[in-house]
């Protein structure tokens, strides 16, 4: 059986069996036997191919990385533990939003805390989809039981649909801005993520606990890791549901 997302991803960056096997040292041969018999090359192969195509080795080859090697390596991707998001160094946020190349992701249901710690955040996010990195925002959709929910479950009932119409001022100067989407979810969450190119911070939810005062773990992406996929797959999962707030709805 022929591996189809490997034929795919080589041609899909405008390379060819020969120009990759010219870059990684092996005969053309044996890349087109990579591709058409699915035969699994060497682990030094696997990793510089991924990096050529820009894809993970688990999608590649999803039988080349053991369960077990997969959890080594997913231990590996976590970089820090903070006991709280509140311990988290604004210094990070800032750093990790400047740096970001590709994409910025957030979701979560106000996340209002980052547009108070930075006011400079909105400009800086505008200017990034000017500079080609594609930001999507998920909030909460305010009229949605699971925020209530959650107001509730904190002790503090409707502060979480306030927050969301506080921190939708903020978000509406964006609403022309080149590469950036603002859009709304009404799933419930069980982690905020926050994703800048290959580095993410997950705030956990816990019952009865702000976010601030749950754990986050800052993660990288690591070729061969499940963990950060995990959260990448579950942040896309929501981006496919979230909508537009509705033209006719004005924040209050």
């Amino acid at each position: 059986m022929a591996n189809e997302r490997l034929r795919d991803a080589i041609l899909r960056n405008g390379l060819t069996p020969v120009v990759v096997a010219e870059r990684i040292g092996v005969d053309a041969k044996t890349v087109e036997r990579w591709i058409t018999q699915d035969r699994a090359p060497y682990p030094r192969h696997r990793h510089a191919i991924a990096a050529m195509v820009r894809e993970d080795v688990p999608y590649l080859w999803p039988d080349a990385v053991t369960p077990e090697k997969a959890s080594q390596i997913g231990q590996s991707e976590m970089v820090q533990l903070y006991s709280r998001r509140s311990s988290v160094p604004f210094d990070l946020w800032r750093r990790l939003i400047e740096r970001a190349t590709e994409r910025i992701d957030v979701l979560a249901y106000a996340g209002l805390f980052l547009v108070e710690q930075d006011p400079r955040l909105i400009d800086v996010l505008r200017q990034k989809g000017v500079d080609g990195v594609t930001v999507n925002i998920l909030l909460g959709d305010p009229t949605s039981p699971a925020i209530e929910r959650k107001s509730v479950e904190e002790g503090t009932p409707g502060v979480m649909a306030a927050k969301i119409r506080q921190v939708q001022q903020y978000y509406k100067r964006l609403d022309d801005a080149r590469g950036v989407k603002v859009l709304y979810h009404d799933t419930t969450l069980y982690n905020s993520i926050y994703r800048f190119d290959d580095e993410m911070l997950v705030n956990m939810h816990v019952l009865g606990f702000p976010a601030p005062h749950a754990p986050v773990m800052h993660l990288r992406k690591l070729n061969g890791g499940e963990l950060f996929r995990t959260y990448s797959d579950s942040f896309d999962r929501v981006l496919g549901v979230s909508k537009p707030w509705p033209s006719n709805e004005v924040a209050a």
